[in-house]
């Protein structure tokens, strides 16, 4: 089916680079489709046509979201007005819940039908949104398989097509080819540090990845460190810390090279969790945020860990120091060394990572999202229930628990870090991951 035009909003670097895939796909599809929306520099080379170009405006947190507010408000009424102007034939959007579901809620008042891919992490944290995301999206394409039964037991029409970072690691060097890119002898022990896409994280891990780094370096002195910047931080974010420690080599847009190289990478949580757990490599997460957001994230997150291979598995295959007073230099050390002096503890978390990759799907991710997207029979929302023919829709959409089954999958600990409602307000975008 070709269609006239098709909207894709993405709000931060992982989508934009999830977006670039898919208008890729959808342009294979149907090469006359016009794809246009918001995004970063990956959805300007694939093709779309950029109403909003959010590459700096990413941030994470609660309270650190406030001050980007009014930004972010200028740019929704923009793509609002383009959304009833243009009439798309499909508005797709790409996680960043608390714009897109917003913006979801005028594409329905345009008639305008709504895909939700990669969508929001409602297993985690505010499952109350479920209710929302009925009346406004007519179709979920989940990417982990447990939300496949979670959205439909909610009466969300929702299909599994699998995690695009599956295919985004298509592309990713071999360890050898990793190495001699990054000017890295066989032999050296290499661990990788990986701030963040986003400036407030990356100023909040840079300086504790490179104390770290220094720290390490005491103990082994020939360890090789390389810090993966993503194309969204300036260089003086990270340029001005690493300095302190000349070990640190800095290479820019390179993050499945410094992975795959890398003996052991720090990293903090989001999408490059699941890019070194599939490329292999064993890992430390790392995430820290204002002591508001961290209670925030105490009173509404509901599920014992913050990072995407341990949710995904139900256990705590891979450490995390996400409070403030675990995520400190000495921690950070000691499980580092840990890691580094336990080839057990290594080839443990690589057993955990050979079980998630069977989990996420296989290749083709983004080619099955773009056919469901393009296959027709999509209606705007009206009650949540408006699929193409052969999507997954229980029979009964009686309201239930959507979280039922993810809190099944966690641990008695999981009280620890849930202490109340859902909700929270706009303030809340983001706490963990």
């Amino acid at each position: 089916m070709l269609m006239q035009s098709i909207m894709i909003v993405a709000g931060e670097a992982s989508g934009d680079l999830h977006g670039a895939g898919l208008c890729a796909a959808l342009r294979a599809l149907a090469p006359g489709t016009r794809v246009f929306g918001m995004g970063g520099a990956r959805m300007r080379d694939a093709g779309a046509e950029l109403l909003a170009d959010v590459s700096r405006r990413a941030v994470v947190g609660g309270t650190e979201v406030v001050s980007s507010v009014p930004g972010f408000y200028r740019v929704y009424r923009r793509l609002r007005a383009a959304l009833e102007r243009e009439r798309p034939a499909v508005l797709v959007l790409i996680d960043f819940p608390e714009f897109n579901l917003r913006l979801a809620g005028a594409a329905r008042r345009a008639g305008v039908p709504v895909v939700y891919f990669i969508p929001p992490q409602i297993w985690a944290w505010r499952g109350g949104r479920i209710e929302t995301i009925r009346r406004r999206v007519s179709l979920v394409l989940a990417v982990f398989p447990f939300e496949r039964t979670l959205y439909a037991d909610a009466g969300v029409a929702v299909e599994f097509v699998g995690h695009p970072v599956v295919d985004a690691l298509a592309s990713a060097p071999s360890r050898a080819a990793a190495r001699r890119a990054l000017a890295l002898e066989e032999r050296e022990l290499v661990i990788g540090l990986l701030p963040g896409s986003r400036h407030g994280e990356a100023v909040q891990m840079v300086p504790l990845m490179t104390a770290a780094a220094g720290a390490l370096l005491a103990r082994w002195p020939n360890t090789r460190f390389v810090l993966g910047q993503a194309v969204t931080l300036d260089d003086d974010v990270v340029q001005r810390t690493v300095a302190a420690v000349p070990s640190i080599r800095v290479v820019r847009d390179a993050a499945h090279a410094v992975i795959r190289a890398a003996d052991l990478v720090l990293v903090a949580s989001g999408t490059a969790t699941l890019e070194a757990a599939l490329l292999g490599t064993p890992m430390i997460v790392c995430y820290r945020v204002s002591r508001l957001s961290e209670l925030l994230a105490r009173l509404l997150v509901r599920v014992p860990w913050i990072n995407l291979v341990n949710l995904t598995l139900g256990r705590s295959a891979v450490p995390e120091l996400r409070l403030r007073h675990e995520l400190t230099v000495d921690r950070l050390v000691d499980e580092a060394r840990g890691l580094i002096e336990n080839a057990a503890a290594r080839e443990a978390q690589r057993a955990a990572f050979a079980e998630l990759g069977a989990q996420l799907g296989a290749a083709g991710v983004l080619m099955r999202a773009a056919r469901l997207i393009l296959g027709g029979g999509l209606r705007p929302p009206s009650d949540g229930r408006h699929a193409p023919d052969g999507a997954f829709l229980p029979a009964s959409p009686e309201s239930q628990d959507c979280a039922g089954e993810a809190r099944a999958r966690t641990s008695e600990g999981a009280s620890a870090t849930s202490t109340g409602s859902d909700g929270g307000g706009e303030a809340a975008v983001r706490v963990w991951a």
